[in-house]
């Protein structure tokens, strides 16, 4: 044979064995091999060239379709993202945090519940009663003839209001005296 099974020295080894292996060849294996050599680097050269010449071909046909690389970037992740959506393990994943969204929901939901509870609680205490009753009188003397009741929230700005325009008035009376 052309080519011996004797191993072919690996990058990096020693130059002295690949010069010994030159040595053992005889001089007609030597020019078949070198022959071998520029056949295949001539190969390799035509295959770049044809490589090249088909990526060419292939962007002009992608430019006449319009597709862009933005519009394969995208192709290409909504496959991958189809890939992944597909694998056992992102099923799994997904089925877990959606049940670990409905417990904190409902545990939300609960807290909320408590919440509104303990406000009721407080507001139907009689401590809140009296105060509220306390707001309402000061309301009446201050405010004039409204009806009693409303909300809460206007009974208190009506107090504040009027609080405010008592200051006023006798912040006026010091200076005129």
């Amino acid at each position: 044979g052309l080519l011996r099974s004797d191993s072919i020295p690996e990058v990096g080894e020693d130059a002295a064995a690949t010069v010994s292996m030159a040595e053992t060849l005889s001089e007609e294996e030597q020019d078949e091999l070198r022959k071998e050599l520029a056949k295949v680097e001539e190969e390799i050269q035509t295959l770049s060239q044809v490589l090249a010449a088909k990526e060419k071909h292939l962007a002009e046909i992608k430019r006449k379709l319009g597709i862009n690389s933005l519009q394969e970037l995208r192709q290409n992740i909504t496959k991958s993202w189809q890939d992944v959506t597909s694998t056992t393990a992102y099923k799994r994943t997904s089925e877990t945090l959606s049940q670990a969204g409905q417990k904190a929901s409902a545990a939300f939901s609960s807290v909320g519940s408590v919440i509104t509870k303990k406000f009721e609680d407080v507001r139907n205490s009689p401590t809140f009663k009296s105060f509220e009753e306390k707001v309402e009188n000061l309301k009446s003397k201050v405010g004039g003839s409204k009806p009693p009741g409303g909300d809460f929230g206007e009974v208190l700005n009506s107090a504040a209001n009027a609080s405010a325009t008592e200051t006023i008035a006798e912040q006026t009376e010091e200076e005129t005296h």
